[in-house]
């Protein structure tokens, strides 16, 4: 049992569903721990998946791989890149996951005969799950509960809250609401109304929030705070609006920090007001949002590209690569299957650099595949991820080693050139859910390869979610066209990381890098494709330029 007791923040939403919970709770986050907490975040989803694998990214979005394997809500991507915490299993419940559970321990005979219910039963495993990060390694545990309230499904998890701050008190637990003032253009006046009817839902199940957080287009007046007090409950200065940002979602701490909303949660938490570091932030906003010497653009050909959450990582990456570059950084997505019907010239006609990333299924891989041919043939900046990087091998394998048929067993199981096939240990593999090749695991990196170059060691860890991997038997065949092996699990026996000899910057990867990258601190390989990009020095070409003028010396 932990020594002390953890303080909890639960946030709850509002009025209308995307409002930016995540966003928010990261946000807070990340100035709890500039304040010198020690913060975890946590998840609670009200959809019966026990977790978003085997959902499709156009229902979901992005599906975020944590290092201990978790298929969890993009949300825990915000989580991880605003307040650099590392999230776990603990961090993302989901309905199908609690009641699960719950009916194992039944079928178990755990309840000893006991009619299982939604109250106490359901209830107390989802308080489980919000105790199971305590600890006497965290302070503050911030807990976002899914979907809006109002919604059916919401209910056991917000009757859990409500029962779990009654048994730590008020000093520990704090309930926290986002809701919605919309504007309305033709009474050019905000409406305090339907976070009015919000809280009060929340009222007649028995949470006064202690703080209401109003996004809103435009600031609030002194009649709204006002209006809101009273009929919500809160005191004024416990309301705070949180208006849309105009360059960059990070932009939202330093704007929360101006409303010194942490402040009042630590007060109300019992906790002292440290000091607060924000220049590092600011600066990061500065490098955003200030004009740029060099304009770059990438183009991202997906099989999800109309949703933008499908590939979020992907995205937040990329422009963590502009920042460290100092680089105005355009992305253009482009739908694989427009590439098959339009050709790749015409598509990805002036783009400065081209990645391909990952997904599942035969639909628009054949775009992926000319699209990756494209980079090759013309010398642009390549990055694939995950199945981008399967597409430069079918690519490499049908165009520079002559094998025509060569295709993934993922999309034709009868090609006579297998060169990507079904991993080993997934050949006896029937569920879908949870069954990948999942979380960080360990690769060695050839020495004097670009790979190592970009990561400046030859011992990584990346994040994995995948079944099929580059087959073994064409291996050497590759290595003698000029294709580099140049990342590998430790014991040599799967592919991780190739790349191209005689190309200026084409690099691809079975795991995605995406997920580890930081706005502070950009992961390496996005931050030398943009560099590639933009024709800076990345470290192999700082690396090469120094050799040679050592050699004319």
């Amino acid at each position: 049992m932990p020594s002390k007791v953890t303080k909890h923040l639960f946030i709850t939403g509002g009025v209308v569903s995307s409002l930016g919970k995540g966003l928010t709770a990261a946000a807070i986050a990340l100035l709890l721990k500039r304040r010198g907490y020690r913060v975890k975040l946590q998840k609670l989803d009200p959809y019966v998946n026990v977790d978003p694998g085997t959902m499709s990214p156009y229902e979901h979005g992005e599906v975020y791989v944590t290092d201990d394997g978790a298929e969890t809500d993009l949300d825990l991507g915000h989580y991880e890149r605003y307040a650099d915490v590392v999230c776990s299993q603990a961090s993302n419940y989901t309905t199908g996951r609690i009641y699960q559970t719950v009916i194992e321990r039944e079928r178990r005979g755990d309840y000893l005969g006991k009619t299982v219910q939604v109250i106490p039963h359901i209830t107390d495993e989802i308080q489980n799950a919000i105790r199971s990060l305590d600890g006497d390694d965290v302070d503050i545990v911030i807990t976002e509960i899914g979907g809006t309230v109002g919604d059916i499904e919401s209910l056991p998890f917000l009757e859990a809250i409500r029962q779990y701050r009654q048994e730590i008190g008020i000093r520990n637990g704090l309930f926290v609401h986002l809701t919605l003032v919309p504007y309305l253009k033709a009474a050019r006046e905000l409406k305090t109304k339907p976070s009015q009817q919000s809280v009060g839902i929340l009222r007649g199940i028995g949470i006064i929030p202690d703080i209401l957080i109003c996004r809103c287009e435009e600031p609030l007046e002194p009649e709204h705070f006002r209006k809101l007090s009273l009929f919500c409950n809160v005191k004024q200065e416990l309301i705070i609006q949180e208006i849309d940002v105009e360059n960059t979602i990070y932009e939202v701490p330093l704007m929360l920090a101006q409303e010194e909303l942490d402040t009042y949660i630590l007060e109300l938490l019992g906790l002292h007001v440290r000091e607060i570091q924000l220049d590092d932030w600011e600066d990061l906003i500065r490098r955003v949002t200030a004009p740029k010497s060099k304009r770059v653009e990438i183009a991202v050909v997906g099989k999800y590209t109309s949703l933008r959450d499908a590939y979020k990582s992907i995205y937040e990456a990329l422009d963590h690569g502009g920042i460290a570059n100092d680089v105005e950084l355009v992305v253009r997505p482009i739908e694989a299957e427009k590439i098959e019907k339009q050709g790749a010239a015409k598509l990805l006609a002036g783009v400065d650099a081209i990645l391909v990333p990952g997904g599942f299924g035969d639909r628009g891989v054949e775009g992926k595949i000319l699209a990756t041919q494209h980079a090759r043939e013309n010398g642009i900046p390549f990055l694939g991820i995950c199945l981008g990087m399967q597409c430069a091998v079918i690519e490499f394998a049908r165009n520079v080693c002559g094998h025509g048929g060569a295709n993934s067993m993922e999309f034709d199981k009868a090609t006579k050139a297998p060169v990507i096939h079904l991993m080993e240990e997934q050949k006896k593999i029937l569920n879908m859910g949870g069954t990948m090749r999942l979380g960080s695991w360990p690769c060695t990196l050839a020495k004097g390869s670009k790979s190592t170059a970009t990561y400046g060691r030859s011992a990584i860890d990346e994040r994995h979610r995948h079944r099929y991997e580059f087959n073994n038997d064409y291996r050497a065949e590759f290595e003698e066209a000029g294709m580099v092996i140049s990342g590998t699990s430790p014991n040599g026996d799967l592919v991780e990381m190739i790349e191209l000899k005689d190309h200026p910057w084409f690099v691809a990867c079975q795991f995605h890098p995406e997920f580890k990258s930081r706005p502070l601190n950009a992961h390496p390989l996005f931050r030398d494709l943009v560099a590639a990009a933009a024709g800076l020095p990345t470290p192999l070409l700082q690396d090469q330029t120094q050799k040679g003028h050592a050699h004319a010396q």
